[in-house]
């Protein structure tokens, strides 16, 4: 659960800049004729690409239960969030350390650096703006928790998808940036090649870090465990309910179903047990609008 935060606000920023960036890289590629700034510009639009990916998956998500899906597409966007994972890896991690190593072996002298540093101050404004309307989402979204326990614990993984690629992209334009400038200012075209190796590296290692917290959703993760408290203690509270013996949440995209074993106080008569369970239901979902499906299996006091 995401709390307050508007995920596709953060990825439609992160969409604009790296849109805005790929115009800037294309723009200095016709320029110059550089091949590889005609790649990173390429590189760019394929992070646009991502952001397209994880907007086509929020849209599955919202796509109405049938037969065939009961409990709705909500976990579509999981899959979709760990595509943009792979690629993240592939074609951003994986392609820069190869480039890296490549340069290492066959050294090439920059080609109108300064103009390669204009298009990476540039960047990192734009990136910098994405991080900044991510950040405040997130902020929303940790409501108190630290960073990296809302990174380990959030199941909202667009939002996760976009901070771990916002936060990547930033910290790789600043690496290219004092590569490059290292390079002018010494002659030495290692740290070019060093700087290239160390941004795949960087992308490697963010990728694998979503992949993992991804994966746990696509296997089947409840809700956040400060929030499966907060369902306890309501339930627990009701006075239909004497006891939960056993609550069970998954975690379906934007939605959750619950499954509740309870018991239940004395009632009148079967009537009125299911009354007091419908009557628990309702106000469940009342105060926890994101409670698509509940299951309620009652244990009636002696």
């Amino acid at each position: 659960m995401s709390g307050h935060a508007n995920s596709a606000k953060a990825i439609f920023l992160a969409l604009g800049a790296n849109f805005a960036i790929f115009v800037s890289k294309l723009a200095a590629a016709i320029f110059t004729g550089s091949g590889a700034m005609l790649a990173e510009a390429i590189h760019s639009l394929a992070d646009c690409g991502n952001q397209g990916l994880l907007l086509l998956g929020m849209r599955q998500a919202r796509r109405a239960p049938s037969e065939e899906y009961p409990l709705g597409w909500g976990r579509a966007l999981y899959f979709w969030s760990l595509l943009v994972a792979i690629l993240l890896f592939s074609v951003g991690g994986m392609f820069s350390v190869y480039e890296g190593v490549h340069k290492l072996s066959a050294p090439e002298p920059l080609q109108r650096p300064w103009l390669a540093v204009g298009v990476l101050v540039f960047g990192i404004v734009m990136e910098g703006i994405s991080m900044r309307g991510c950040m405040q989402e997130v902020n929303k979204a940790r409501d108190g928790m630290g960073l990296w326990q809302w990174f380990r614990h959030t199941r909202s993984s667009e939002l996760l998808v976009i901070f771990g690629e916002d936060l990547a992209a930033l910290l790789g334009l600043v690496l290219a940036l004092l590569a490059i400038v290292a390079t002018m200012l010494t002659g030495n075209l290692m740290f070019d090649a060093l700087g290239t190796i160390a941004i795949g590296v960087l992308l490697i290692v963010v990728a694998v870090a979503v992949a993992v917290e991804v994966k746990a959703l696509l296997i089947g993760q409840g809700v956040e465990p400060r929030r499966r408290e907060e369902l306890l203690s309501f339930l627990n509270a009701r006075p239909e309910v004497d006891v939960v013996l056993n609550l069970i949440t998954l975690q379906l995209g934007p939605e959750v179903m619950v499954s509740v074993k309870a018991r239940m106080a004395p009632a009148a008569d079967n009537l009125a047990l299911v009354q007091n369970i419908n009557a628990v239901e309702r106000a469940m979902k009342a105060q926890f609008p994101d409670v698509a499906w509940s299951f309620f299996e009652p244990d009636i006091a002696d």
